[in-house]
């Protein structure tokens, strides 16, 4: 294996799965996806979005980190739980290699106080100038159909394991 693809081997990120059903719609499943923020994904939409997630290193419990994701990508801790676990939902492997590690959490967000973290970049390509981008643009609640329209096509599988979970 090249140096780069054991990079990329050992990329992993952990991440929360947010679900609400909401009261009005009782029996409509939705979950919480986020947009990649900067140039390079702004006009990109389907398979561009994610649960919210992000890198953790070796010393790092992954559920931790997932919550520490969440906070730094939408700017609010996730919800409490009073004392439910959250589903595990397993790994998966995006194309190109990272591991992503979810969680399930059932609760509520408010997606017009989104308040991401930013990222410096420089842009446009060899400009010399670096500039200032939020790691998340927008996040939106999505019924699953469409969430399987817009996810990360790898990521798809942990809207697959949540229903599953829910409905067992």
């Amino acid at each position: 294996m090249s140096p780069a693809a054991r990079s990329r081997a050992r990329r992993r990120s952990a991440g929360l799965l947010l679900y609400r059903t909401p009261a009005h719609k009782s029996t409509v499943l939705e979950v919480l996806l986020v947009h990649p923020g900067g140039p390079l994904w702004a006009k990109k939409d389907l398979g561009a979005w994610s649960i919210p997630k992000g890198e953790y290193d070796d010393d790092e419990d992954p559920l931790a980190a997932a919550r520490r994701e969440f906070m730094e990508e939408l700017g609010s801790p996730p919800p409490a739980q009073d004392g439910a676990e959250p589903i595990a939902l397993g790994e998966i492997r995006q194309r190109s290699g990272k591991r992503v590690s979810a969680w399930a959490l059932a609760g509520d967000f408010d997606v017009s106080r989104t308040a991401s973290n930013t990222f410096s970049m420089e842009w446009p390509p060899r400009s010399g100038r670096a500039h200032e981008f939020p790691e998340v643009d927008r996040a939106e609640w999505f019924r699953i159909a469409e969430a399987r329209r817009r996810i990360n096509p790898a990521q798809a599988e942990l809207l697959d394991r949540l229903v599953q979970a829910l409905t067992a």
